[in-house]
């Protein structure tokens, strides 16, 4: 029977359906974008109808960006910046002029471009650059102020610009622009109690993307790891990267395993913050007391970790630091182990350009062949 004609799915057809790579299928699935349920056998099983509403046309419409970048003069960007913080899937690049904007969005789309029309007298001519730019055809360029004041500005942007009018729905605008049309994540089948960022399934697009998981150990990360253990004085540091079943050491320092069940990652809830995250004592916090590695060997009782970000704005994971006592980091340690996370962010981010870079070179060489 034809892949068209029938109404339960393998994850193979729902490959060549949205065109995309079994695995990218896989995920799709497993990451709860695509409703499913597991036959006796234990396969994954899903209903056409539910792959077809991913397809507008014929193309799977899935926002591959979390990055929000907002413009706005200084004094107008603290409120823009603590509106967008409600927004749990968007990365926020404040900048208080066009120029240094423009030049960060560089080669790498962000999901949405926040203009305060207000504050910024060169308004109309960044929203013509913006529109006129085909790369940036799938960025949502949102105009903040009156409708009544700011109409004038959708000329300039050729149709595309979306009004808010309010500041308080700011947040809103700006998650569904990263979001997309997808459906709130399953929880990995090992813990109903994993807590899951709103954008989980773009999240694990983005780490299938980066191509880090079970890959050998490379210095550039192993040195990062074993500096945050001895700057702060720790017996462990990890490198971990959240898979749908996993957590996966890219690095680690002081610790044998090289992944555990993703249920057991206290980073499942790094990952949901912007900033360092610290359990003192994981005994006594009732998130992590009944985590088999708090009540069972080894025994962790501290824990601090701040994300680590794809260029793309999406948490990959984190770089954490582990004691099997109760500990404390003062401000200096958390900025300390913050700025180390910003180092691993920026080395992920040099693997994907050299990714690009090497598949544009073999590209223009097959060409002049």
């Amino acid at each position: 029977m034809d892949t068209a004609e029938k109404d339960i799915l393998t994850t193979t057809d729902v490959a060549k359906i949205l065109g995309v790579s079994v695995r990218t299928a896989q995920l799709l699935i497993e990451g709860g974008s695509i409703p499913s349920w597991k036959t006796p056998g234990g396969h994954r099983r899903v209903y056409r109808s539910d792959v077809l509403a991913l397809v507008p046309g014929e193309a799977l419409a899935l926002p591959v960006s979390a990055r929000v970048i907002v413009i706005a003069a200084p004094e107008a960007l603290p409120a823009l910046t603590a509106q967008l913080a409600r927004a749990p899937s968007c990365f926020v690049d404040a900048y208080p002029e066009p120029f240094s904007a423009l030049l960060n969005i560089g080669g790498r789309s962000p999901a949405a471009v926040v203009i305060d029309a207000g504050s910024l007298p060169t308004a109309a001519e960044l929203l013509r650059a913006l529109a006129s730019d085909p790369a940036l055809s799938q960025t949502a360029i949102l105009l903040l102020g009156p409708k009544a004041q700011t109409a004038a500005f959708a000329e300039a942007a050729g149709g595309r610009v979306g009004f808010v009018e309010d500041l308080n729905t700011l947040a809103e605008a700006a998650e569904t622009a990263v979001r997309g049309p997808t459906p709130p994540p399953a929880a990995p089948e090992d813990s109903s109690n994993v807590p899951l960022p709103a954008n989980e399934s773009q999240r694990l697009l983005a780490l299938e993307r980066s191509g880090l998981v079970d890959t050998p150990p490379e210095d550039a990360f192993d040195r990062l790891t074993w500096l945050a253990a001895q700057t702060l004085g720790m017996p462990i540091s990890l490198i971990t990267l959240l898979t749908p079943t996993r957590q996966w050491f890219k690095s680690r320092h002081g610790l044998d395993m090289a992944d555990t069940p993703r249920s057991w990652a206290f980073c499942n809830h790094t990952i949901l913050e912007r900033r360092c995250m610290v359990s003192e004592d994981l005994s006594a916090d009732p998130r992590f007391a009944d985590n088999p590695a708090v009540a069972d060997t080894p025994h962790f009782r501290f824990y601090a970790g701040c994300p680590i970000v794809d260029p793309d704005g999406f948490t990959l994971g984190s770089l954490c630091v582990i004691d099997t006592k109760p500990r404390t980091l003062d401000a200096t340690q958390q900025a300390i182990l913050t700025n180390l996370a910003s180092l691993v962010s920026d080395e992920i981010k040099l693997r994907v350009t050299d990714g690009r870079l090497r598949r544009a070179i073999d590209v223009l060489e097959r060409k002049s062949r």
